[in-house]
């Protein structure tokens, strides 16, 4: 079951890296503005900060989540585990505050809390 769960933990990290990419490297191309709701190159480069700054937060996320996995597997187990859910937990509550920052942000919730859901759930009963 740990393997499983590793699976979903290790893709809930690689999404979180990939949000990491859009927020703080690709924030100004206007795929990535368009993404997050925003409607002009103006309103991009306002929150070009903040969207660099919420980036690192995605990517300390997936930090943890692989550290812990590394930690898990390699020792020490309590500790990597420890840092896996901590990890996933952050990352599925990050998603439910996500769905109360405006109205048609279900779907990128749904997108960036499954996966570590599944994960943390899975590793619950490793």
């Amino acid at each position: 079951m740990a393997i499983i769960a590793s699976v979903f933990i290790a893709l809930a990290a690689v999404l979180h890296v990939y949000i990491f990419l859009m927020e703080s490297a690709w924030w100004t191309r206007p795929k990535i503005w368009r993404r997050f709701g925003l409607a002009s190159q103006t309103e991009a480069e306002t929150t070009r900060v903040l969207a660099y700054n919420q980036g690192f937060y995605n990517l300390f996320l997936a930090v943890g989540a692989v550290l812990g996995l590394f930690l898990y597997f390699g020792g020490p187990e309590q500790a990597g585990a420890a840092l896996i859910l901590f990890s996933s937990a952050s990352m599925f509550v990050a998603a439910i505050v996500l769905t109360t920052s405006g109205p048609g942000r279900v779907r990128s919730a749904l997108t960036q809390g499954t996966l570590p859901l599944i994960g943390f759930i899975l590793f619950l009963s490793a």
